[in-house]
């Protein structure tokens, strides 16, 4: 646990008792505030109070004698409207935080010998596997890695600090804009592309959100930036000295910040890493990774060598000459765009609940998918989007394995059955990771040897 000093006997309310907010108060607790602790359901309440921490109604609470308010990411702090808690602290003057900003407090607060290194990786797309590629990459080449945040492990909870260690940080745009201090060494902007647009007012304050991981950048700090589309090109214009990275893995480092290697990186052995936006990825990866002092040599072998992520571009099984790939994570248009474009023939499931605007920015791929197979909510508008495009309504996710695997296995020749939903998964499955799961299942039950099966 990283002890988070700063608040020394003093009152710091706690609002939302999920992952991140109970470890805010632990931290807070182990650093000498006195964290009060609320939430709308029971059950959080019941477990902070068995944890022992006080636990106060604070719709009534004094806000004049709290410190802080420390909100959880999930909790929206501008819209579509403020949160209560937010109004009351405004009111009251008390700042406004969330557990990334402690983070940062807490590191900040280290003498400079002491201080680790961090990475922060930001964007609509891409940000779980490039985050995790990078903590792949620095551990393979021997350095001591920390990774967690909005991936995996909460911030706070990631073991203290070490001078030696480096912290890899996925960081949403909900945790971001409650950030005022976080600067980390080397800050990477995967991509933007429209997403969460009701808790951000509309693009542009979505976009400052992210942006907000450039914004308090210290001498020598490194800015990676992905540049194939509008918003991103326009905050690499805006940051000074931004590597501009594309989506086919090229990037422009400024003078002096990075080396660049003097031939192309060979990824056609790296079995995690297909598709331009993979390489884009692997980029991201070892642009960091030479700036933190990686030589090219390590740098490389690390990304070749990593597995990759489940539910991301997930080989899961084969039969015969189908391919059965789960990219569940997969919950809007722009991040199965990327799926589609890694493959020249598909056998596509896609469906769920849709997003704003469906499909319709997919058109230009639709000549790739051999054929579709929908489910959930979005089949029919789907199928509408896809017109001529061959598809059929299979409803369900076992369905819709069994007949894309019937159809591929009558072609005669090597096919890729993806699951790449372009839509949440709300609808019939509680997350991606759970539909991701359904989908291995259901190829596996159809006698797909899973990866690494003799």
């Amino acid at each position: 646990m990283i002890r988070v000093p700063g608040f020394e006997g003093r009152r710091v309310a706690v609002f939302g008792l999920g992952r991140s907010g109970l470890t805010a108060a632990r931290a807070l607790k182990a650093g000498g505030a006195e964290p009060v602790l609320w939430d709308d359901g029971i059950s959080s309440r019941m477990q902070a109070e068995a944890e022992g921490f006080a636990v106060e109604d604070l719709t009534t609470s004094d806000w004049s004698g709290f410190a802080a308010l420390v909100l959880a990411p999930g909790v929206p702090l501008t819209h579509p409207v403020p949160h209560w808690t937010v109004e009351k602290a405004k009111e009251a003057g008390v700042e406004i935080v969330g557990d990334l900003e402690l983070f940062a407090r807490a590191l900040a607060a280290l003498s400079e010998g002491r201080r680790p290194q961090v990475v922060a990786i930001t964007g609509t797309n891409g940000k779980s596997t490039t985050t995790a590629l990078i903590a792949w990459v620095l551990k393979q080449a021997g350095l001591t890695v920390h990774m967690g945040g909005n991936i995996g492990i909460g911030v706070l909870a990631l073991p203290e600090p070490v001078p030696s260690a480096v912290y890899v940080i996925e960081c949403s745009s909900y945790q971001l804009d409650l950030t005022t201090r976080f600067a980390p060494d080397v800050a990477i902007l995967t991509n933007i592309s429209a997403d969460h647009l009701d808790r951000h007012g509309g693009m542009d304050g979505y976009v400052a959100a992210k942006a907000r991981i450039f914004a308090h950048r210290g001498p020598g700090a490194v800015a990676l930036i992905g540049v194939d589309e509008r918003w991103g090109a326009d905050l690499a214009a805006r940051v000074e000295g931004a590597v501009s990275i594309g989506v086919g893995g090229e990037y422009r480092p400024s003078a002096g910040q990075l080396e660049t290697p003097s031939d192309a990186i060979d990824l056609s052995g790296a079995r995690s890493l297909a598709g331009r936006h993979n390489a884009q990825n692997a980029a991201f990866a070892y642009a960091a990774a030479r700036a933190l002092g990686v030589d090219h040599e390590a740098a490389v072998e690390g990304l070749l060598s990593f597995p990759g992520l489940a539910h991301r571009m997930e080989p899961v099984g084969q039969i015969g000459q189908v391919k059965f790939v789960n990219d569940s994570k997969a919950t809007n248009a722009d991040a199965a765009r990327q799926a589609l474009a890694a493959y020249e023939r598909v056998f596509w499931i896609a469906g769920g609940r849709a997003k704003a605007g469906g499909i319709d920015d997919l058109a230009e791929l639709f000549p790739r998918v051999v054929e579709a197979f929908l489910i959930g909510e979005a089949a029919g508008p789907f199928a509408a989007a896809l017109g001529d495009t061959p598809h059929r309504i299979s409803g369900d996710m076992a369905s819709a394995v069994r007949q894309a695997y019937e159809a591929a296995s009558r072609t005669g020749r090597e096919e890729v059955v993806l699951l790449s939903p372009a839509a949440a998964s709300f609808d019939q499955f509680p997350d991606f990771e759970v539909r991701g799961e359904a989908f291995r299942a259901a190829a596996l039950a159809l006698g797909a040897q899973s990866e690494g099966a003799a």
